[in-house]
């Protein structure tokens, strides 16, 4: 679990570069921070067992492929504002990570934050360009 927490930590990292990037209008930075970002989501993504995770797993799922396309957005447009908001919803479900794995010391054990992860609020639906870089 502290391994999640870590990736979790390096998507804030990449995507506070971004905003840094966006303010300095450095497009080239901004695109190599999300793109960084953006594999780290893909790595979570691939990680999931849906056969195994049931509903909790489709949950984090779909909150990967919303917060893939947020940041698409984000980049695309160039806002601060739509980074700020994909980091308060990766910041919510760190949290929880960090928060189960203090409590949890026994690494075989199950990590019950999945479920924790449906009561996230969920950023805004992508628009049709974003979607696409989802499937």
């Amino acid at each position: 679990m502290e391994l999640v927490v870590a990736l979790y930590d390096g998507i804030l990292r990449f995507l506070y570069a971004a905003i840094a990037a966006t303010q300095a209008g450095d497009v080239t930075a901004r695109r190599n921070a999300v793109r960084r970002a953006l594999d780290i989501l893909i790595h979570l993504q691939a990680r999931l067992r849906m056969d195994i995770g049931g509903r909790p797993a489709e949950v984090l799922s779909e909150f990967y492929a919303s917060i893939f396309a947020l940041t698409l957005q984000a980049s695309q447009t160039a806002s601060v504002e739509r980074f700020q908001e994909v980091i308060r919803c990766v910041r919510n479900v760190r949290d929880a990570w960090k928060q189960v794995a203090q409590q949890n010391p026994h690494p075989g054990a199950p990590p019950p934050v999945v479920a924790r992860a449906a009561s996230v609020p969920q950023p805004a639906a992508p628009s049709a360009d974003s979607a696409r870089w989802t499937a």
